[in-house]
């Protein structure tokens, strides 16, 4: 699956998620909570593949999902250029995590990041639309 095939068919599950609390009068403290991994696993099971395995993508005790993918990721689907012979398709903007290669390419490992789960960081980004957010990640 490419990045922006991923990039959109997420907006579009988060984007059902704000409208259905929008609908039951949910406070932007009370959309952020909701996004807790605790929460999401449990009510929105189909949000994430590793929900179904109970599995976290960043190993820290309060996760929230309202950012599932970051701000700060940037991605390509034709490449930002080549490392030897292997497409780069996605980097940091923040130069956080490390690359890994692939079979095929060469993409951001950002397992070892934590920073757009916290509850601080989202509140301080926070937009109902979320491609609004990730505005910037589609290069």
């Amino acid at each position: 699956m490419s990045y922006i095939t991923w990039f959109e068919g997420h907006a579009k599950k988060h984007q059902k998620i704000i409208k259905k609390l929008l609908l039951a009068n949910y406070s932007k403290e009370e959309i952020i909570d909701y996004f807790d991994y605790k929460n999401m696993l449990i009510h929105e099971s189909d949000f994430c593949p590793l929900y179904e395995k109970q599995k976290k993508c960043h190993d820290m005790k309060s996760l929230n999902c309202y950012l599932c993918a970051c701000p700060n990721f940037r991605f390509k689907d034709e490449g930002f250029g080549e490392y030897n012979k292997l497409p780069i398709l996605s980097i940091c903007d923040i130069n956080n995590g490390e690359k890994f290669a692939g079979k095929k390419a060469i993409h951001q490992n950002c397992s070892s990041c934590s920073v757009p789960h916290h509850k601080s960081y989202i509140e301080k980004n926070f937009d109902l639309n979320w491609k609004n957010i990730m505005s910037r990640c589609t290069l």
